[in-house]
């Protein structure tokens, strides 16, 4: 007999909409229960201990996030089952669950301040390409690596300046910009965003000016050619005139004991998804940074208590706690670090070293993780650019590296803000740089009109 199959849900959930996908992709019939829209499958979820969406049954056994092959083992089908809803990405993002710093979209319902922007849904995913063999006989004008605000910025510029412009991107609707549950400060984008909207219609919208989107991942790049720069794809080596390197940044591998096994059962990485299922509840936030302090705030509203760890003796850069300060529920302390996260079903208490490098155990329902540390994905350039000594690409004003036609931006080179804003700022950038480099001119030619 077929076991029921049931996915709880939340609103602008990216990863809820690729566990359906997928399903529907096995021809898998299954209920949906939407936390957003209905408070008692939300309250269904949390008498689980289970604090995160999606999360798909498959008759008393379940999957959180989104966890294709667990999914498929799960449901008993055989391994050459396609995985048809983006699963295959590489990387940690692919697994699209609460494990991921702030890709769940988890099962809170809606703040009232939310808008429609966010609420409604995610568009067409934007037109990627699996590599073909035509795809390398030709010689682009300019080859984006990764597409993220970075990259699709600078692929629009170029396909509009009439350069043949290449995509190469390995998963491309699971970079930072678009497993950020909410954006509303990018310019001219009104109200609240998922940042998967975002990003997906900057992609559309280099698509729509000619550029191809391909999805795949560079393995290597060759740019010793001073004309012809190479770069090596499980599927053969893509050639190029001139290159933007906007692979972005990920959050380093290192986690506390205890996080993986608890995310989505007390450990989260978004207020904006997850405070809901915390109301009247004991939490501690490990942050340094101006976002621990604001989604400290944000969880004060729904919690009995607040503890915000900070691992050093100040908080980085101008990040300024002193709002929390009227908060009685809330209470900072410095030099406090989380070793340990501890519980049965659910987290129940945290192991920490204290400012006097003590050990203490405290009770507590819920942890908030927000610490700060990003490493820049360009292991694989090797010593073919000049990087830093953290892996950042070596750019000068006009993003051009040590190599002429190669470019870099956004997370993959240092930035005194990790914003997409910064980042699409400097794929236009890149773009007319390498209009100028292909078609050797003597100025950047800008595009108006």
């Amino acid at each position: 007999m077929e076991q029921q199959v049931v996915v709880y849900t939340s609103a602008g959930c990216p990863y809820c909409v690729k566990v359906k996908e997928q399903l529907k992709a096995w021809n898998i019939p299954f209920t949906e229960k939407n936390t957003s829209e209905n408070r008692e499958y939300f309250e269904e979820l949390r008498n689980r201990k289970l604090f995160g969406t999606p999360v798909t049954f498959v008759g008393d056994r379940f999957v959180m996030g989104f966890q294709p092959e667990k999914l498929r083992s799960l449901l008993g089908l055989p391994e050459t089952a396609g995985d048809e809803a983006n699963a295959a990405t590489g990387g940690p993002a692919a697994n699209g669950s609460a494990a991921n710093p702030q890709a769940a979209a988890a099962g809170s319902p809606p703040a009232e301040s939310e808008s429609p922007a966010v609420r409604s849904g995610q568009p067409d995913a934007p037109p990627f390409e699996p590599p073909v063999a035509g795809l390398f006989d030709d010689v682009y004008d300019f080859a984006v690596i990764g597409a993220g605000p970075a990259g699709a910025s600078a692929a629009m510029y170029a396909a509009r300046a009439r350069l043949k412009t290449v995509v190469i991107d390995k998963a491309p609707q699971a970079g930072t910009l678009a497993v950020t549950h909410k954006i509303a400060n990018y310019p001219g984008m009104r109200g609240e965003w998922s940042g998967l909207r975002l990003v997906t219609e900057m992609q559309r919208h280099a698509a729509d000016f000619g550029a191809k989107l391909v999805r795949s991942q560079v393995l290597g790049v060759d740019f010793s050619d001073p004309d012809v720069k190479k770069l090596e794809l499980p599927e053969g080596t893509l050639r190029a005139r001139s290159v933007f390197i906007a692979v972005g940044a990920k959050a380093p591998g290192g986690k506390i004991e205890g996080e993986e096994a608890f995310t989505g059962r007390g450990v989260s990485y978004c207020t904006t998804c997850d405070a809901a299922f915390f109301e009247g509840r004991r939490v501690v936030v490990a942050g340094d940074t101006e976002e621990a302090i604001h989604e400290t705030e944000a969880l004060a509203k729904f919690c009995r208590e607040v503890r915000l760890l900070v691992p050093q003796a100040q908080f980085k850069g101008e990040a300024d706690a002193g709002r929390l300060a009227h908060l009685s529920n809330v209470s900072v302390h410095y030099r406090h670090r989380i070793l340990k996260i501890e519980g049965d079903a659910a987290v129940e208490r945290v192991v920490i070293q204290n400012d006097r490098r003590e050990t203490e155990t405290w009770d507590v329902d819920g942890v908030f993780l927000f610490l700060s540390g990003m490493k820049p994905g360009t292991d694989f350039l090797k010593d073919a650019v000049k990087r830093d000594e953290e892996g950042y690409v070596v750019v000068d004003g006009e993003l051009r590296t040590n190599v002429p036609g190669v470019f870099a931006g956004g997370d993959a080179r240092r930035t005194i803000a990790k914003q997409a804003v910064i980042a699409a700022a400097d794929g236009c950038i890149a773009a007319l740089g390498a209009d100028k480099y292909v078609n050797n001119r003597a100025a950047l030619r800008l595009q108006y009109s």
